[in-house]
């Protein structure tokens, strides 16, 4: 059990002083005894029962004793054996309210929400000795796997002490239990995976259709070692504290190759480990699957073919440039074609694309890997960003000398990008002779087709939207109420939308006398540009996405 919520519960009861709580603590945390039984020995309870009694009126939930229960078949099948042990759970009943369900941590509310979210169900907490509920999940679903209870009752035993740090991250329970979260992350289609030491506690988040969930911690002790056991897996100096590291793991999980991207973080308590998934199974790289506008697909198609010029994709960190830009070079990789791309790292392998992973610790910039690619004979070129002066230089250079490159830029808009350019320091008359098309995107959650419902906006939403009721013309809004499909958030999955500046003469001449960028996006619009705002607004009105993300994202 988590010490932290066992002390605050007991505080909260006037069962413990502070000066109890500091021992409690220092035992548990420190020591990494069992809780229940520091508090047995401590004299604070005289039964198991007393406890578990206490703990159900803190909950205002039922206390059963399970000893001889016996569930129903139907109600055993409604838990997965992976989820039962991950959770440390057994459902009892369903009823009207919910799922009953009995936990070996009833005090940790994360576990809680972590089941709903994973069954889509109303959780009601059952409380029942811990080895009783135990049992039940090992005689129902067999012990094959350990719980994450059982894992942090293992991981208590002996960690900290005189082992050295590899030994530690690679003892079996801190082994199980990294596996365990990665294999939950992954299987809830999670993009990144968040390992985050504080002070008081050890949290680890995953984001999903990018938004943040935490999983249930483990104790605050053991961060160290579970943070280790991830540099050990991607291959990163375990001893080196100090500096930031990146590192890579590549494993299967269900049958289908997972590769991550490890960046680990000194901070205050420890280091912070960020694992960015890259399933190259759920990565769809056709064009024709990204969502695109008939005319938008078509102006794409017909830059990627062209002889030379600049094509730039925009948009923040996670609004799925990189994704586009792959999806470009899939449909011009054919065996007429050389294809060079210079890339911090190579996240998706494609075959017949030469793929270049930069390493600025050895010298390999962007420039130097490009300026090596002026010579390799290549048709197009992609460079994963164009980060300073040099790169925009030697892309221009390509350009001009019979070659398509494509990039990418972080700016907020499309017209941001040509300003950002000049402000780096090219020359106007080189990115207006050179710059075909710029494209800026976001990515925004869609609303899930299982509980999808219509609704009319009242005004607060129209005004923040920009729209009068004239504009909207009667036209539906579309919200998700939650449901089982999507974890009762209301999302499930992602698409973009899409601002296109294609540089036609108006613009060019424009951008040669050095306009502002807001001079360049007003004349666009004149010329028939659909602003991100104006996307979003499309995808409102299709039913595909809420007003929340399109006021969030544009």
């Amino acid at each position: 059990m988590t010490v932290s919520h066992v002390i605050d519960m007991l505080i909260n009861r006037g069962v413990i002083d502070s000066g109890q709580a500091d021992d409690l603590t220092r035992d548990c945390v420190t020591d990494g005894k069992d809780v229940l039984q520091t508090l047995l020995d401590y004299g604070i309870y005289s039964s198991e029962d007393e406890f578990w009694g206490h703990v159900a009126e803190e909950l205002g939930a039922e206390h059963r004793d399970l000893a001889a229960f016996e569930p129903a078949p139907s109600v055993v099948n409604l838990v997965t054996p992976g989820m039962a042990r991950l959770y440390g759970c057994f459902p009892i009943t369903l009823d009207g309210q919910g799922l009953h369900v009995a936990f070996t941590d009833p005090l940790n509310p994360q576990l809680v929400e972590d089941l709903r979210f994973g069954l889509g169900k109303s959780i009601v907490p059952v409380v029942a000795r811990r080895s009783q509920v135990q049992n039940l999940i090992e005689k129902h679903y067999g012990s094959s796997a350990p719980s994450i209870e059982e894992i942090f009752g293992q991981m208590g035993q002996g960690i900290g002490t005189a082992q050295s740090a590899e030994q530690e991250a690679n003892s079996a329970p801190i082994v199980k239990f990294v596996d365990l979260v990665l294999t939950q992350a992954i299987k809830e289609r999670a993009s990144d995976i968040h390992f985050e030491p504080f002070e008081r506690e050890f949290k680890i988040r995953y984001r999903v259709d990018g938004a943040l969930y935490e999983m249930a911690p483990p104790p605050v002790h053991l961060a160290n070692s579970v943070i280790s056991r991830v540099k050990v897996m991607a291959n990163m100096n375990i001893a080196e504290r100090r500096i930031p590291q990146d590192g890579r793991i590549m494993t299967t999980v269900g049958g289908k190759a997972i590769d991550m991207r490890v960046n680990s973080l000194p901070t205050q308590h420890g280091e912070s480990v960020v694992l960015r998934v890259l399933d190259r199974s759920s990565v769809n790289l056709d064009l024709e699957s990204l969502g695109m506008q008939p005319f938008l697909f078509d102006y794409i198609v017909e830059t990627i073919h062209k002889p030379n010029g600049i094509f730039i994709v925009t948009g923040p960190t996670g609004a799925g440039k990189t994704t586009t830009l792959y999806a470009a070079l899939r449909r011009i990789n054919t065996i007429d074609a050389k294809l060079l791309t210079a890339e911090d790292p190579v996240e998706y392998e494609i075959d017949g694309i030469m793929q270049v992973p930069i390493n600025e610790a050895v010298g390999l910039t962007f420039a130097k890997a490009l300026r090596a690619f002026l010579r390799q004979d290549p048709d197009r070129i992609m460079v994963g960003e164009m980060r300073d002066l040099e790169t925009a230089q030697i892309a221009i250079q390509a350009s001009l000398t019979g070659h398509l490159v494509l990039s990418t830029l972080h700016t907020n808009d499309s017209a941001g990008a040509v300003t950002r350019l000049v402000d780096m320091g090219v020359e106007p008359f080189l990115v207006s002779a050179t710059l075909e098309g710029v494209l800026a995107q976001r990515l925004l959650r869609t609303i899930c087709k299982g509980c999808r419902a219509p609704y009319e906006a009242n005004n607060h939403i129209l005004t923040q939207l920009g729209l009068s009721r004239e504009d909207i013309a009667g036209k539906p809004f579309y919200t998700g109420s939650g449901c089982s499909t999507c974890g009762n958030s209301g999302y499930k999955g992602r698409k973009g939308i899409y601002e296109l500046l294609d540089i036609s003469d108006p613009l060019r001449d424009l951008i040669t006398s050095r306009a502002p960028s807001l001079v360049l996006r007003q004349k666009a619009i004149e010329l028939g540009m659909a602003t991100l705002r104006e996307d979003g607004l499309r995808s409102i009105y299709d039913g595909d996405t809420t007003v929340e993300e399109v006021l969030k994202y544009t």
